[in-house]
C-alpha cells in the first residue's frame, strides 16, 4: 500500500491520542515527576521555531504526502493561480503570457508561478531571456485521489439524509 492510499488520521483517533497523552502527563505529575504544565507546552509549541524544521529522519513517511497535498491545495486556493493552470493546460507559456489575462506585473506573475512550482504543479525552464512554464498534473491526481475518499463519504451521508427526508414526507399528512 502506498502512503497516499493510507487514510488520514480521523478526528476521533486524534482526540483519543491527545487524551492518552494528557493522561500520561497527569500520571507522571501525580508520581512526582516534574513535567511542565500542558499550557506551557502548548505555548512553547505555538511560539517555537522547532515546528518549522523538518527532522532529518522522520519515521512517518505519510507526512510527505500530506505536505504535498497542503502545497497543492494552497496553490489552488488562489483564483489567479487556478487561471494560470487553466492557461497552461493549453500548452507551454511564458510568465509574461501567463500575466496578460490578469493585468498584473511580471513580478506578480512570477510570484504566483513560484507558488505553483513549489507545489510541483508547474515546471519552469529558461529559454533565452524568458522563462517557459509547463503544467505538471501529477499533484492534481494526488489531490483528486484524496478528494475521492470524501466524495464517497458524503455520497453515503447525503443518500441517508435523502432517505430520512423522503420518509418524513411520507409520514406528513397533506
Amino acid at each position: 500500500m502506498t502512503d497516499s492510499a493510507r487514510p488520514l488520521v480521523t478526528p476521533e483517533a486524534r482526540a483519543a491520542a491527545e487524551a492518552a497523552r494528557d493522561a500520561f502527563f497527569a500520571r507522571a505529575r501525580a508520581n512526582g515527576i516534574k513535567i511542565s504544565a500542558p499550557e506551557s507546552r502548548e505555548t512553547a509549541e505555538k511560539y517555537s521555531t522547532d515546528r518549522l524544521t523538518i527532522p532529518a529522519a522522520s519515521g512517518i513517511l505519510n507526512h510527505m504526502v500530506e505536505h504535498r497535498l497542503d502545497a497543492t491545495f494552497h496553490a489552488l486556493a488562489d483564483p489567479t493561480r487556478r487561471g494560470m493552470l487553466a492557461h497552461l493546460s493549453l500548452g507551454e507559456k511564458s510568465i509574461g503570457e501567463l500575466a496578460e489575462p490578469f493585468a498584473m506585473s511580471f513580478a506578480g506573475a512570477a510570484k504566483h508561478v513560484r507558488v505553483l512550482e513549489g507545489a510541483g504543479l508547474v515546471a519552469r525552464r529558461k529559454v533565452g531571456r524568458s522563462y517557459m512554464c509547463a503544467l505538471k498534473p501529477d499533484p492534481l491526481a494526488e489531490a483528486e485521489k484524496w478528494l475521492k475518499q470524501w466524495e464517497k463519504f458524503w455520497t453515503v451521508r447525503l443518500d441517508a439524509l435523502e432517505a430520512i427526508l423522503a420518509a418524513d414526507q411520507r409520514e406528513k399528512p397533506e
